[in-house]
């Protein structure tokens, strides 16, 4: 009797062995949505579980235990998957492990904590006629996110996050050059105001002098280990902050008196994140901060041949490049911005560029470390509007779930779910 109970459990223990498998979701041409794929990944995650990222295999694709949960999960969301056996998925682990290949395996272990740098409560601020791709992306893909603004920045709160967002944002307090075609729009006037309130209620005499202790927070933040990502007029605004400390570059219009003559030669470069040796545009009535953006260059290319290309790198001794350029095309159309790209000769040496445009010598997507963080800056405002006019709807990403564009964005939110790990140098 015993020996028959011993055989039946060995037939139940094969049984469960040869039923053993895993869910791929591919990230190839194959599927059907890839944006709605990073969300499934968090929701694993957010669930207790864990993501193999499969670096350069299929366009970067997920593993997961075969859960039946986890299945009917993408059937919900319309994500394509497959279920292979145990003894399949070891052949692709050891494809990925030949040291021919270019692949890797990152390991996915904590869903990140996700904040959006706007104002959390929207009676607190007025409707401004613009969007923001990453939130976009993220109410897309199901990605639970905070909002939190200067107050909540000044209060000590970005600690309790993983990855903060900055995208359509003015840090050098001069309400994104928008004096010249819009100072007379309620919006406009209702910004002002709000920012100038706000900066009295907190002890600040001007609103610049806000914007750069929020600079200074969120610097603090990514020295300490988190990571910033930042789109559009947030990147090029947050260094200019930086650089310019202590000194006045707003016209009266912007802070009620007149700016500092000698302001470009005040400027600090060491203190900024990713730019140099950039000159400050003084002219209040044009739409542009400095000579970091390469807006001008980009307009001289047509549409139809306006492009970047992504970079390639090492999976195995490079992996944090290599998460944050997964994609299923290299080539990705290109799209504008008040800030669209960055002039190469003005990007620090120790910046590394992950995507860029050959023929006109500007970065469209760049990173680096910082201190014990991250940070990604990514030129442009929406991958999938070429120009985004202000007041225009928003984007809908069901008519776009397949976006290049906007998977870039994706892989810097799932980037701190990975087992820490530096890249080489």
């Amino acid at each position: 009797m015993m020996k028959k109970l011993i055989l039946f459990a060995l037939f139940l223990l094969l049984g469960q062995m040869v039923q053993a498998s895993q869910i791929l979701i591919p990230m190839d041409e194959n599927q059907k949505d890839h944006l709605k794929a990073y969300g499934i990944a968090y929701w694993v995650l957010n669930q207790g579980g864990t993501v193999d990222w499969l670096l350069n295999y299929r366009g970067g694709s997920f593993a997961t235990e075969n859960i039946k949960l986890i299945a009917d999960e993408c059937l919900i969301r319309g994500v394509s998957f497959e279920i292979i056996a145990d003894a399949q998925y070891t052949l692709i682990l050891t494809e990925i492990a030949n040291p021919e290949q270019n692949m890797d395996i990152a390991k996915l272990e904590k869903a990140p904590k996700i904040a959006v740098y706007t104002p959390s409560e929207k009676p607190r601020h007025p409707d401004l006629p613009w969007d923001d791709a990453v939130t976009l992306a993220l109410n897309y893909a199901e990605i639970p996110f905070d909002k939190l603004y200067d107050e909540e920045v000044l209060e000590e709160k970005l600690a309790q996050y993983d990855w903060l967002h900055l995208h359509h944002e003015d840090f050098t307090g001069q309400y994104g050059r928008f004096y010249r075609n819009y100072r007379s729009r309620p919006w406009y006037q209702s910004q002002v105001k709000y920012e100038e309130e706000k900066a009295q209620r907190m002890g600040y005499g001007k609103v610049s002098q806000m914007k750069l202790a929020v600079v200074h927070k969120i610097r603090d933040y990514v020295i300490g280990g988190g990571f910033m990502f930042a789109m559009c007029s947030a990147t090029d605004t947050y260094d200019i902050a930086l650089a310019a400390e202590g000194t006045d570059i707003c016209d009266r219009m912007f802070d009620g008196d007149s700016p500092d003559r000698d302001a470009q030669t005040k400027l600090d470069y060491n203190k900024t994140f990713a730019f140099k040796d950039f000159n400050l545009s003084m002219n209040p009535m044009e739409y542009e901060f400095s000579s970091i953006d390469a807006t001008d260059v980009r307009q001289k290319v047509p549409e139809n041949l306006d492009a970047f290309t992504l970079f390639d790198f090492s999976a195995k001794w490079d992996p944090v490049p290599t998460m944050l350029t997964q994609n299923h095309k290299k080539v990705i159309k290109g799209f504008m911005g008040q800030t669209t790209s960055y002039k190469k000769s003005l990007i620090k040496s120790n910046i590394l560029i992950m995507g860029e445009s050959p023929s006109t010598n500007d970065a469209k997507y760049i990173h680096s470390e910082y201190g014990q963080g991250f940070f990604t800056f990514y030129g442009g405002h929406d991958p999938e509007d070429y120009r985004h006019y202000v007041g225009e709807p928003e984007t809908d990403l069901s008519l776009h779930p397949n976006s290049p564009g906007y998977r870039l964005i994706l892989n810097n939110v799932l980037f701190p779910a990975a087992k820490k790990r530096k890249q080489k140098t």
